[in-house]
């Protein structure tokens, strides 16, 4: 048995701790989690873009020669599950930053935890205007979160955007009934929407929220017929396919366009067997569009690699794993601090647009600047089975065409 002194107990305590407040080796990786619902469509975007980013990175040198390290978790959409997740990413994982979830319910029950352990968190796919709101009112405390995707009413006002080019301009719509799902992300949305659909020219006929758990949409269709509206806009994005298949089995002669999340990966052409033909739908980015010189070569890679196209949260979790890559590498260092202060600082191109967040005294706090040089977005149509990019015009591949069963307003 080897006997301790004191004084050898002390060097050793002195040593430990020096080892813990030592800089990370330089061949020591960068570790972020990954939080998100494997099972769903945006989810399963979100693992495979962050991964894919994650290899380009490393295979161009990585960050300062070190590693970017993902931790994958499914948080099975459930908060709870998403919560411990968060935990033990940052207690046993001791990951630099996470990466989470395109549910709202659970971003905003991640951030709080955000909070309390100052480990920075950006979603790349929630859109509640709640995100932002906490930071904004309580900046000291949120301020470890970003929003990397667009708040709920960005969302609305991109939808309106393009339904006064599209819709209203070139084909004379005057009216809508707006359809959303009863969710945390809708209620801002749907606000946005009656606000900004009639400065666009539309006239509101109804507002419809329905249950996520909704199963036969027929009455809801019956109701809209009865109003007589040129088009349906829709918010929905965990009960996309049911609706759609409805829609198009039941021959409602009414276009359907807004948000529908679902439909921004080729999968959901598969998933309605082809009903979605004529859905028009607003996304960050699309197949096709050149927004910027990353977003083809993105999506190509990923197609290849992973046989689909990625839904709208693969885009902006693509740029969030290259966002934190930059910070780090600005910053020259992982501490939280530095890398909140360096995630502000951001100006960057990525496969979305120009990236750059509000600051702290702007309303949405941590959230990303919209509009022509920034973040617009694109209203995409699905024909022949494929996802055709009808605006903005700057990178628009196509025009709209719809199904015979549907009736549009004579002009």
């Amino acid at each position: 048995m080897i006997a301790l002194t004191s004084n050898t107990i002390r060097l050793g305590v002195l040593a430990l701790a020096a080892a813990m407040q030592s800089p990370a080796r330089a061949d020591e990786p960068i570790r972020i989690g990954v939080i998100t619902e494997a099972s769903a469509i945006a989810g399963a975007a979100i693992a495979n873009a962050s991964q894919l980013a994650a290899d380009e990175i490393n295979a161009a040198g990585g960050v300062g020669g070190r590693k970017i390290e993902l931790v994958q978790y499914d948080d099975h959409a459930s908060s709870a599950d998403a919560v411990r997740a968060f935990q033990r990413a940052a207690n046993q994982d001791h990951v630099t930053a996470v990466i989470g979830s395109y549910i709202s319910e659970v971003v905003l029950a991640l951030e709080p935890w955000s909070a309390r352990l100052k480990l920075p968190f950006i979603t790349p796919g929630a859109a509640s205007n709640e995100i932002t709101k906490r930071i904004h009112e309580d900046y000291d405390h949120f301020k470890y979160t970003f929003h990397g995707h667009l708040t709920s009413l960005f969302q609305a006002e991109g939808v309106c955007r393009a339904t006064k080019d599209l819709l209203v301009d070139q084909l004379g719509m005057k009216t809508a009934v707006v359809m959303s799902e009863d969710a945390a992300w809708t209620l801002p949305l749907d606000a946005g929407y009656l606000d900004c659909l009639p400065k666009a020219g539309i006239e509101v006929l109804d507002h419809i929220r329905l249950s996520p758990d909704t199963t036969d949409f027929t009455p809801i269709f019956n109701q809209i017929e009865g109003k007589r509206p040129d088009v349906i806009i829709a918010g929905i994005a965990h009960v996309g396919v049911q609706p759609t298949v409805q829609w198009h089995s039941q021959q409602v002669p009414i276009p359907l366009a807004g948000i529908n999340s679902q439909a921004t990966s080729s999968t959901f052409w598969k998933d309605t067997n082809g009903a979605t033909e004529g859905v028009i739908f607003y996304s960050t980015a699309a197949p096709g569009a050149a927004i910027t010189p990353k977003t083809v070569p993105f999506t190509d890679a990923y197609t290849r690699r992973f046989g689909i196209t990625p839904a709208y949260a693969g885009y902006n979790a693509y740029d969030d794993v290259y966002l934190i890559a930059e910070a780090i590498r600005r910053a020259g260092a992982t501490e939280a601090e530095k890398l909140v202060a360096a995630m502000e600082a951001t100006d960057w191109v990525g496969a979305i647009g120009r990236l750059q967040f509000f600051g702290r005294d702007a309303p949405f706090t941590h959230a990303l600047k919209v509009g022509p040089g920034f973040v617009e977005g694109v209203d995409e149509q699905w024909q022949n089975g494929e996802q055709v990019v009808v605006w903005p015009p700057a990178v628009a591949n196509g025009k709209l065409a719809f199904p015979s069963f549907l009736k549009l307003p004579a002009r």
